[in-house]
């Protein structure tokens, strides 16, 4: 192995260390038609300037947001991110996602999820937030567990104008845990209403909802929790951050657990991740929360310090009673979003959500306008909407690629009721000639 700088002497003494004549030994448990009976497909070395060449002409094979403008939104969301915040993610304090158990050298790390936990509590309206969930579908799932925990109830109503990917998410997590889940269907891209008050009974533990939901419409929130908390049930919302710039907060319209992805605030599309998830609560379910919780102090001095508190995981208590073996740290994820968050500030996110609004709205607007196209629902939205079309969406989305446009998401790939029908997506990042080009060119598609 040319790649292992250990000498023929060295491996020696280490097989002899432990036990065995040669490194084949090592895989004797390996039965022998299992193994590659051949030297793996790999060219000789390359020289640093061939390396960079070869990986350089690999990436440019990806299609980026960089040289295409795109309308793909559908739970990972482009926006600007301003330069500083790669620049300080580049300091080596923060290179490390390791989890910050001895609180005397790494009093940094934590003071950062510190502040992080903090912005989103203020953003959410809720009590207490935690840290390291991997992704805005798994806290959902999390947070849906956290009913059942709560109400030593088993059943759960998920509204199905939650992101079809999420819900898979839940389908895998909680029957195996017991949990039933009752889908409630949608009317005009929102919650069925008659559906939701027949099936809200006395035995469900948690009712979940997306605000402002997949379609990119806003439900009845506070309508929602009434009813919900009329019958003793929970209620989960999971939402958009940047849309909290405008919105009232979940903790206002009286939800109990708020959960989403926070991707939008200081990370890149990335292909898919990595992402964070963020959990809020209120007080009184927070030794039900998964994952870790940075809390304040003040040390034998009396200077304010910074510790992991009520970890709840599996790796820290005993199995059993562990709510939950997410583990992983998301710390870096989550200091991108504390930065760009930190940045806007209570103005700039109110102005970053008022222009996701105002250019989304406008493109709504001139997209109906085009002969066999119209907006699918008449209720309000924020920086998402869905158009109907009379042509095949993916020979809109084919036609599109040649300008180097990405297109809107067919949904009937989630939902087969919606064929022809395109979720389109615009944030700031999007100037009035963007969106007229796009305009311009659906409306030239035959």
């Amino acid at each position: 192995m040319n790649f292992i700088p250990n000498t023929d002497s060295q491996n020696q003494r280490l097989l002899a260390r432990i036990g065995v004549e040669s490194v084949e030994d090592l895989f004797a448990d390996i039965p022998k038609e299992v193994r590659l009976q051949r030297p793996l497909a790999i060219a000789g070395g390359m020289s640093e300037q061939e390396l960079v060449k070869h990986v350089k002409g690999l990436a440019n094979l990806n299609t980026t947001v960089e040289g295409y403008s795109s309308y793909l939104g559908a739970g990972a969301y482009e926006h600007f991110i301003p330069s500083f915040v790669d620049q300080l993610l580049l300091r080596s304090e923060f290179y490390t996602a390791y989890t910050p158990y001895q609180p005397e050298i790494s009093q940094g790390t934590l003071q950062a999820i510190y502040e992080y936990q903090t912005l989103v509590c203020e953003l959410t309206g809720m009590d207490v937030t935690n840290a390291s969930m991997y992704d805005g579908a798994s806290a959902l799932a999390e947070a849906a567990l956290m009913t059942c925990d709560a109400t030593r109830r088993e059943k759960v109503l998920v509204l199905q104008t939650i992101h079809p990917e999420y819900r898979d998410v839940l389908k895998t997590y909680l029957p195996p845990r017991g949990v039933e889940l009752v889908e409630i269907p949608f009317q005009n891209g929102v919650m069925d209403q008659g559906a939701f008050e027949a099936a809200l009974q006395e035995d469900i533990a948690g009712v979940l909802v997306q605000n402002p939901n997949f379609f990119g419409n806003l439900e009845k929130a506070q309508d929602i929790v009434q009813l919900a908390h009329a019958k003793g049930a929970l209620v989960v919302m999971s939402v958009n951050p940047v849309s909290l710039g405008l919105l009232k907060s979940p903790g206002e319209c009286g939800a109990d657990i708020v959960v989403g992805e926070g991707q939008p605030f200081g990370n890149p599309l990335n292909f898919g991740g990595p992402y964070l998830g963020f959990l809020s609560c209120r007080d009184k379910y927070v030794r039900r929360m998964p994952g870790r919780i940075v809390g304040a102090t003040t040390d034998k001095n009396g200077k304010k310090g910074y510790v992991l508190t009520l970890q709840a995981r599996e790796q820290h208590i005993r199995r059993e009673k562990a709510t939950s073996n997410i583990c992983s740290n998301e710390a870096l994820c989550a200091l991108a979003f504390t930065m760009h968050l930190s940045a806007l500030g209570k103005t700039g996110l109110k102005e970053l959500a008022n222009l996701n609004l105002q250019n989304a709205h406008y493109a709504a607007q001139e997209i109906a306008k085009i002969p066999g196209m119209s907006l699918a629902f008449s209720g309000p939205f924020f920086h998402e909407f869905v158009i109907e079309t009379k042509l095949e969406p993916a020979k809109i989305n084919s036609a599109l690629l040649e300008d180097k446009i990405i297109g809107g998401l067919d949904l009937a790939r989630f939902y087969p009721e919606l064929n022809h029908h395109l979720l389109f997506c615009v944030t700031e990042t999007k100037s009035k000639a963007d969106i007229d080009r796009l305009v311009a060119r659906l409306g030239a598609i035959q």
